[in-house]
């Protein structure tokens, strides 16, 4: 781990912020996702995710859902 991710997860642990930022939305590596909600307005939209899992042992258990928020901390 890294100076600043160490930096950032001590802050982090200190207590959570009392404001946060919520989106309809979020665009990472060329891909746009929208929440189910935003979504259900138009004719085309992506909320389906997939987060590859890890465990402590020789299983994995991805978890598939659709989003329903965005939000940043």
């Amino acid at each position: 781990m890294g100076k600043s991710t160490s930096i950032s997860l001590s802050l982090l642990s200190l207590s959570p912020k009392r404001k946060v930022k919520c989106y309809n939305g979020y665009f990472i590596n060329g891909y746009v996702f929208h929440t189910q909600e935003y979504g259900n307005k138009r004719k085309t939209y992506n909320n389906g995710v997939c987060v590859k899992g890890s465990t402590c042992n020789e299983f994995e258990v991805d978890y598939y859902g659709k989003l329903k928020e965005v939000i940043e901390l």
